[in-house]
């Protein structure tokens, strides 16, 4: 045997690496802050609305203007993503949102109408630069994970909403208690400051990334990892040699069955993320009788079940993949089982004790998180030239859950006076993403853009 074989055996009999589970803890990480870091203007707001002398209407507008901002930079958030690459844009986006958030803190300065228009402002483009995160996340698991590994890379990022919840709620909670409301804002933003940097230094692409070795980039290319989407040192190209992600493609996408099937499911599935981050506590409060104290214990309790959800359903596709079932059947199983024991929250109309009540909930939440694989959905279906721009629009779509759920659920309890419809409502929406999986989507499949 030749040196040359010698070395090529070698080579293909190494163990291979496994870079790719620091990215994902990487992507966890900055999706755990970005989380929390919306959750602080909630956490902050009992305080800062006594000392500011603001009003439940001053209040409205300045929670809305997150969702209005993160809803329309989600696009240009997408094409930014695809001309110049992951690591750059989301490393800008993470420091840009911190930053924000720490000025957020310096809004006691002013006088009660400047202080609303500031923190208005700056709610709005803390919402802006968080727009590139999740497209990113989702370009980020296609470029390093194979497709049978896509489902549990996925839902472990997405489960990162309900780590946030456990983890920085309490810990936010006793800084505002202890210090002051204003330093929640200032431990935040210092925090992802500095976790830019560090997404700088330890994130690259596969085929660049410095601890990589063969077997692994091997193992990803071959199982269906995109890992030529980012060129070192140069912007994304994004289908031509122009390098420009071509607007023109988002009448393709939004012309195409199974993606619009995907868009709404993700609607619906946002529906319920929005009502456990707005309405929940109240309902606890409000309908069943509990203390604040108690109630945001016992919020807690399904967000740790959404959590184990989430990594659930991820690991139930992937080993379906693996045992040789269609990545269609493997992401639709929990997605539709998932969303149909999230209807079960409905029960919640018909039962009295506390603890039935939260067990209903926290059963609920477990399977939407089971569901929520909407992102691996996107990993496996965005045209491989613009996963960015994809992943942005799938977003707005969700997002705009962000905006509407809270309003109808106002609307429904200012006519009725209950939580009964809006329990209703939302678990209806968990019925409509069952049903657009099943009729509107068929086969999940990468989209091929047409020339244009």
């Amino acid at each position: 045997m030749s040196v040359n074989q010698v070395g090529a055996a070698a080579s293909s009999s190494a163990k291979a690496s496994h870079v790719r589970y620091l990215i994902l803890f990487m992507l966890f990480l900055v999706t755990t802050v970005n989380y929390a870091d919306r959750a602080t203007l909630s956490i902050a707001g009992t305080s800062m609305k006594a000392e500011l002398g603001l009003d439940p209407v001053m209040m409205g507008y300045i929670f809305s203007a997150f969702s209005w901002a993160y809803v329309l930079a989600q696009l240009p958030g997408g094409w930014l993503l695809d001309r110049f690459g992951s690591k750059k844009i989301y490393a800008l986006s993470i420091f840009l949102w911190s930053f924000f958030t720490l000025l957020q803190g310096g809004v006691t300065w002013f006088g009660t109408a400047a202080a609303v228009v500031l923190l208005f402002l700056l709610r709005f483009i803390v919402g802006m630069a968080e727009a590139p995160s999740f497209p990113a996340n989702g370009r980020i698991v296609a470029s390093w994970f194979p497709t049978a590994e896509r489902g549990t890379a996925s839902a472990i990022f997405n489960s990162a909403q309900y780590f946030a919840a456990v983890l920085f709620t309490p810990l936010m909670g006793w800084i505002t208690h202890a210090y002051g409301w204003h330093h929640v804002f200032t431990v935040m933003g210092v925090f992802g400051m500095g976790l830019a940097f560090v997404w700088i230094k330890i994130i690259h692409s596969p085929k660049d990334h410095p601890m990589i070795n063969k077997a692994e980039l091997q193992h990803i290319e071959q199982g269906g990892g995109l890992v030529d989407m980012d060129q070192a040192g140069q912007p994304a190209k994004a289908g031509t040699g122009e390098g420009k992600a071509k607007w023109g493609y988002i009448k393709q996408l939004l012309s195409n069955r199974m993606l619009l099937g995907v868009y709404i499911g993700q609607y619906c599935i946002n529906t319920i993320t929005y009502f456990f981050l707005t309405w929940f506590p109240v309902y606890l409060v409000q309908e069943r009788g509990m203390s604040i104290l108690k109630a945001g214990f016992v919020a807690s309790i399904p967000a740790v079940c959404g959590f184990i959800g989430g990594v659930v359903g991820g690991l139930i596709s992937d080993r379906l993949i693996k045992r040789g079932h269609s990545v269609t059947l493997s992401r639709k199983i929990p997605i539709v089982g998932g969303m149909l024991l999230s209807t079960t929250m409905i029960l919640c109309n018909y039962v009295d004790a506390q603890w039935l009540v939260v067990g209903i909930m926290a059963v609920a939440f477990f399977g939407k998180g089971i569901g929520a694989l909407g992102w691996a959905v996107v990993a496996d279906t965005a045209p491989k030239e613009i996963v960015g721009l994809s992943g942005g629009l799938f977003n707005t779509f969700g997002n705009i859950a962000g905006i509407t759920t809270p309003i109808v659920i106002g609307y429904i309890l200012k006519e009725t006076g209950s939580f009964a419809g809006a329990l209703v409502f939302v678990g209806a929406n968990a019925l409509v993403t069952v049903i657009s999986y099943l009729v509107i989507v068929k086969e999940i499949k990468r989209v091929e853009l047409k020339p244009i």
